[in-house]
């Protein structure tokens, strides 16, 4: 017999990739996590871990405990749910969902919930992708509105294909200027023409990104100032700052004194979506993509004039490409 909580201090360990890290995060002793992993060994007379001087790495066998491990939370988590509704005789529903997205898409979506399901509690968390993805994996959320850029869904240790992903929209991101910058009345850009601009930023993710985008570019650009808020970056870019790189839904509201330009292709894009489990419906997880679907088109229109808005036209300029309204899957 396999101790559930064996398989809980290893999946704790693959996570933070240290036994010392593991134990912190356990509230035990490193020397305690090393026993659970070595007794957990001994049980299934295989090794599950790696040790070397950068850390712990998983074997194939640690990588099929794992996903053993985040499939056995999630069914405890489940039963736990379905006990306390015997209780309350009222469905738990948690989501985790990260800020610009779910400021823009979560409030009408879930008021479609509770009103055809007025006997749900809904819980929400914030949470950005790398960590409401595996909380999907483990059985602590039920949905997670998450995004990615050009690379796969965030990975986890385990098995991947347990997350089900389904796409919402995509999020061009845009160049976000002062209204009297040189380039503010441009009806694109390519980012090898601001190598020489400063930067602000929302997201250390978009620092990164940027930096990807600037080294095909042949620079690499000057980050002023990086904050976890996409409207506290425009609020610096018109006290002059620096420019910056803004995903579309995160353009509302609009503030005054700037301007947004679209990036020619290929254009800097988020990719925004739902991860539930796949081994496990809900019934409300219908309900909530749908929800998610028709408030995405609502934002992709809604977007639009924000986006494409210049010095002296508004009407003219045909949306960009990255701005392509997407067909509810």
């Amino acid at each position: 017999m396999i101790d559930v909580q064996r398989l809980r201090v290893l999946r704790t360990v693959a996570e933070h990739g240290s036994f010392n890290q593991a134990a912190a995060a356990l509230r035990l002793t490193p020397s305690a996590v090393s026993q659970h992993v070595a007794a957990l060994e001994r049980s299934l007379g295989a090794r599950v871990v790696e040790r070397s001087t950068r850390g712990v790495t998983l074997t194939q066998a640690g990588r099929i405990m794992v996903g053993a491990a985040e499939s056995v939370t999630a069914e405890l988590t489940h039963a736990k749910q379905q006990v306390d509704r015997l209780g309350t005789g009222r469905t738990q529903f948690t989501l985790a969902t990260f800020t610009s997205g779910g400021r823009l898409l979560l409030p009408g979506a879930l008021t479609r919930m509770t009103a055809s399901h007025p006997d749900i509690v809904i819980h929400v968390r914030e949470a950005e992708p790398e960590d409401s993805v595996p909380l999907v994996r483990q059985g602590a959320v039920d949905a997670a509105l998450a995004y990615h850029f050009d690379g796969p869904l965030p990975a986890w240790p385990g098995r991947s294909s347990d997350v089900e992903w389904t796409m919402l929209m995509e999020d061009p991101l845009h160049v976000v200027l002062p209204e009297a910058h040189p380039l503010a009345d441009r009806q694109a850009l390519d980012i090898a023409e601001l190598a020489d601009e400063p930067w602000v930023l929302g997201c250390r993710k978009t620092e990164a990104y940027l930096s990807r985008y600037a080294e095909r570019s042949g620079f690499t650009p000057e980050v002023r100032g990086t904050t976890t808020d996409y409207f506290f970056a425009r609020s610096l870019v018109a006290a002059g700052v620096g420019i910056s790189l803004i995903p579309s839904i995160a353009l509302i509201p609009e503030l005054p004194a700037l301007r947004t330009v679209p990036i020619n292709p290929p254009a800097p894009t988020r990719h925004v979506g739902v991860a539930v489990l796949r081994r496990r419906g809900h019934h409300l997880v219908a309900t909530l993509i749908q929800a998610l679907h028709e408030q995405a088109a609502a934002a992709v229109e809604r977007c639009l004039p924000t986006a494409r808005r210049r010095v002296g036209d508004n009407s003219e300029m045909e949306p960009h490409a990255g701005h392509r309204r997407q067909s509810p899957k």
